[in-house]
C-alpha cells in the first residue's frame, strides 16, 4: 500500500462520523436533531451512546491515519505557511479524538462540572486551532498553486462561522442545525485532504502542469 491510499481512510472517517449522526437517533427516543447537540447522542447516560460509539468506531482511528499521512506527503512542499496549516489541523484532530474521548459530555449534568467543563475546553481548543489552520491552508495552498483547496478551505471556514454565529445568536429551536455545520466542517475538510492525497494533488510538479 502507497502513502496516498492512506488518504482514502479520511472518506471512511466522513462516513462513520455521518453514520453515527444519521443513525444515533434512532436509539434516543425524543432526540430532537434541531434543538439538540451531536455530543447528546454519545453522553454519559445518553440511551444512545452505545450505539454511537459503535456507528463511530471507525471515525478517529481513521481519520488520525489520513492527517498523519497528508503531513508526510505535504513534507515537501515548499510553503511554510501551507505546512504550518497542515500541522495545525492535525493538532486539531488530535485535540478532538483524544479530549472528547477522555472528557465526554456528561448528560444531565451542569456546565460547571469537572467532565462537562473540561468539555467546554476542548471545543474552545479546537476551534482556536481550526481557525489558525484553516487561515493559513487558505494562504498557503495558493502559494503552493493548488487553487481549489483553497476554495475548500474557505468554504469549511464559513462552515464554521455559521455554525458558531448561528449557535450563538440565533433561537434555540435551530441549535442543532447551526451545530452540526460545526461539527461537519473538519470531518469534511479531512476527507477532503485525503483525497487530494490520493490524487497526489500536493506535488508540486504537478500542479504546476495544471495552472
Amino acid at each position: 500500500m502507497k502513502l496516498k491510499h492512506l488518504g482514502l481512510l479520511g472518506i471512511i472517517s466522513l462516513l462513520s462520523y455521518t453514520a453515527m449522526v444519521v443513525f444515533s437517533p434512532l436509539a434516543y427516543p425524543g432526540y430532537d436533531w434541531l434543538t439538540m447537540a451531536v455530543s447528546d447522542l454519545s453522553a454519559v447516560g445518553a440511551p444512545s451512546a452505545e450505539l454511537a460509539e459503535r456507528l463511530n468506531a471507525f471515525f478517529g482511528p481513521c481519520g488520525i491515519i489520513s492527517i498523519m499521512a497528508v503531513c508526510v506527503g505535504t513534507a515537501e512542499c515548499k510553503s511554510k505557511i501551507f505546512k504550518s496549516g497542515i500541522g495545525f489541523f492535525a493538532a486539531m484532530e488530535w485535540v478532538t479524538i483524544l479530549g472528547y474521548k477522555l472528557f465526554p459530555w456528561v448528560e444531565g449534568a451542569s456546565n460547571t462540572s469537572f467532565q462537562n467543563l473540561m468539555h467546554i475546553i476542548v471545543t474552545a481548543l479546537v476551534v482556536v486551532f481550526s481557525i489558525v489552520s484553516l487561515v493559513l491552508i487558505i494562504i498557503g495552498a495558493r502559494k503552493e498553486k493548488i487553487v481549489a483547496l483553497s476554495n475548500w478551505a474557505i468554504v469549511c471556514f464559513a462552515m464554521m462561522l455559521i455554525g458558531a454565529i448561528g449557535t450563538g445568536a440565533l433561537p434555540k429551536s435551530v441549535f442543532g442545525l447551526f451545530e452540526r455545520f460545526s461539527t461537519f466542517y473538519a470531518v469534511i475538510f479531512n476527507a477532503i485532504l485525503g483525497i487530494y492525497l490520493f490524487k497526489d494533488r500536493f506535488s508540486a510538479e504537478k500542479n504546476k502542469a495544471e495552472n
